[in-house]
């Protein structure tokens, strides 16, 4: 029987010959794993939308002007209409995954509507859209190197500044990714 959630709260890195220009130099948190495939988020893409300009477009009233500054990430390239936020643990939302004990993933807009009011996780990411991978499709890919993982830390998903969040997922395994070669190969 195969193993499901074996990779659960772990974070891919996207290796440097990574093709799709949706991945490349990438960081995707995998937030479930079992035999139907797999959902992520790219925890280290900004576009540049911010929450504020998320609360205009939900209708938000009265939107925390701190908050309100806070990027939107693309998630992924699947259902890029669609909303998710990747927070802490604390208050309890409907529509809720516990990817870990520290890291959760919330699909419902209650979520949006209390971080808008100061009332919201203590740390969360916002995102647009999400990586998915059909039965078997991740674990090919994997094979094929297009990615390493590593356990997940809410440190890098909630607390390190995009740009640095690569490099600093493949040095929990004690790489330079940038002096990785981008020619894949198997020995």
């Amino acid at each position: 029987m195969e193993d499901t959630g074996l990779l659960t709260n772990q974070l891919l890195i996207a290796m440097p010959g990574m093709a799709d220009p949706n991945f490349n130099s990438t960081v995707t948190l995998i937030c479930e794993h079992n035999g139907q495939g797999a959902l992520g988020i790219v925890i280290n893409r900004p576009l540049a939308l911010n929450l504020g300009g998320l609360f205009r477009q939900l209708d938000v009233d009265g939107a925390d002007s701190l908050i309100s500054k806070d990027p939107v990430l693309m998630g992924g390239p699947v259902g890029p209409e669609r909303g998710f936020v990747l927070h802490k643990p604390g208050p309890s939302f409907a529509n809720s995954l516990a990817v870990s004990g520290d890291i959760h993933l919330t699909l419902s807009r209650d979520v949006i509507d209390a971080m808008a009011t100061g009332h919201g996780p203590e740390k969360s990411l916002v995102a647009l859209g999400y990586a998915g991978w059909e039965a078997g499709q991740l674990e090919e890919e994997m094979l094929a190197n297009s990615w390493l993982n590593v356990p997940a830390t809410s440190n890098i998903v909630f607390d390190l500044p995009f740009p640095d969040r690569w490099s600093a997922a493949a040095r929990t395994l004690g790489i330079d990714i940038s002096r990785i070669s981008p020619d894949a190969g198997h020995a």
